[in-house]
């Protein structure tokens, strides 16, 4: 498969993608944090939808916001590795 019997590769750097992901994925959760103690006092403000839907629902805003900035970011090129596994 590859013309040298053992590559060797460099230390992979850490994908944008997943950098991104772990960065949306922490701020939305701190802001929603700050949402849940802005409404811990005033609980009228999410009392539109049931307890089950909330507990549904809160989580997919942090996990769809992380997904969002995975797919908007860019890929990480590898130019060390042969053309058929870039």
């Amino acid at each position: 498969m590859h013309s040298d019997p053992q590559p060797t590769y460099s230390k992979p750097p850490v994908e944008a993608k997943v950098k991104a992901m772990g960065l949306a994925s922490y701020l939305a959760g701190v802001a929603g944090m700050a949402v849940l103690q802005a409404v811990a006092d005033n609980p009228s403000m999410i009392a539109l939808m049931p307890d089950w839907v909330e507990a549904l629902v809160l989580p997919l805003v942090p996990t769809g916001l992380a997904a969002l900035a995975g797919f908007k970011a860019r890929h990480t090129p590898r130019p060390d590795l042969p053309d058929d596994q870039r």
